[in-house]
């Protein structure tokens, strides 16, 4: 947040100091054509310093932004190897254990022992 500040800062300061160079090439100049050259060659340094900091500061922007898109990769793809662990390590604990808990059920459904309950009374 103050990076950005001191940006707008330091743009506004590049603009103040053109606008001071067009003054001073106002000043300078005594005749029509004369001041007209050097308004206009006072507006075109300008503008060439203006965008010599803007480009430096959208670098810098885009190396900052590389920096923090480039973390944020890494997480996802320290996240899909995780998931993909899990998923293995889920899959070997299933063909390891399916057959003792098939014959588990198996054995329970089928090797009933018929008794009788001990609630039940006899009516006879």
């Amino acid at each position: 947040m103050t990076s950005q500040s001191q940006g707008i800062h330091q743009l506004l300061q590049a603009e103040k100091r053109a606008k001071d160079k067009l003054e001073e090439a106002k000043k300078k100049t005594g005749t029509a054509s004369g001041k007209g050259k050097r308004l206009k060659q006072a507006k075109e340094e300008a503008m060439v310093e203006i965008d010599q900091y803007r480009m430096q500061r959208e670098k810098e922007f885009r190396l900052i932004q590389s920096k923090i898109m480039g973390s944020q990769s890494n997480l996802s793809d320290e996240i899909e190897e995780q998931t993909l662990g899990k998923i293995q390590e889920l899959n070997g604990h299933y063909n390891k254990y399916m057959e003792s808990v098939m014959n588990q059920l198996l054995s329970m459904v089928c090797d009933m022992k018929p008794e009788i309950h001990v609630n039940y009374r006899a009516t006879n």
